[in-house]
């Protein structure tokens, strides 16, 4: 058992160093000479874990779930709202997620890119639409399996324009006005004043 903990630890220290090179460097200037200095592992312990730099930013990109854990609000659009302040607030600081949100935009670089990085938050956020559905949050033209997409790629630019205008400060502030802007076309008007889309908000 302590063997194995402390491989899961080790695992642990190189996702959390490649996710700062990653997110420093982007994929194709990051080594795993790098990776291996910041996270103070061995060479061998990092192929042990990892056979390649594809595979540790595969890994990077798959610890994003991590952050798409919804607030347990009851209002389920509220618990949508207060998931993307969240990731938006985390994105500001957190240097794994940072790197896993660069590869997935810049996964070009050294794969053919595809839609599985996103798989998961799409599913997060189409559940809880669907759950708002279901609770009567929404009006009756606002189609969760529409949405999705419309707000998770939203989001995606919103923090890329954010990123190259001043490295995420805003990013709350522009979140906040996406919301502000969607929710009177997609919630009824009973329960628009009671949605909390400010930037210093949060999960409740």
């Amino acid at each position: 058992m302590a063997q194995q903990e402390r491989a899961l630890k080790t695992r642990l220290l190189i996702v959390e160093a490649a996710g700062a090179v990653f997110d420093e460097l982007g994929y194709d200037a990051a080594t795993t000479t790098e990776i291996i200095a910041r996270s103070g592992v061995t060479r061998g312990a990092l192929y042990f874990h990892f056979p390649s730099k594809e595979a540790i930013a595969d890994a990077v990109i798959a610890s994003q779930d991590q952050f798409l854990v919804p607030p347990d609000h009851r209002v389920r659009l509220q618990a949508t709202i207060d998931l993307t302040m969240s990731y938006a607030r985390r994105l500001q600081h957190d240097s794994l997620l940072r790197g896993a949100v660069r590869l997935a935009v810049e996964q070009a670089s050294y794969r053919k890119p595809d839609a599985t990085p996103y798989v998961s938050s799409h599913e997060v956020v189409c559940r809880l639409l669907r759950e708002a559905e279901a609770n009567g949050e929404l009006l009756p033209t606002a189609d969760p399996e529409e949405l999705t997409p419309l707000i998770v790629g939203a989001f995606t630019g919103i923090q890329v324009l954010s990123q190259a205008h001043n490295n995420r400060l805003d990013l709350l502030e522009r979140v906040s006005a996406l919301w502000k802007n969607l929710l009177p076309a997609i919630a009824v008007a009973g329960l628009l004043p009671h949605l909390d889309t400010s930037p210093e908000a949060r999960p409740r």
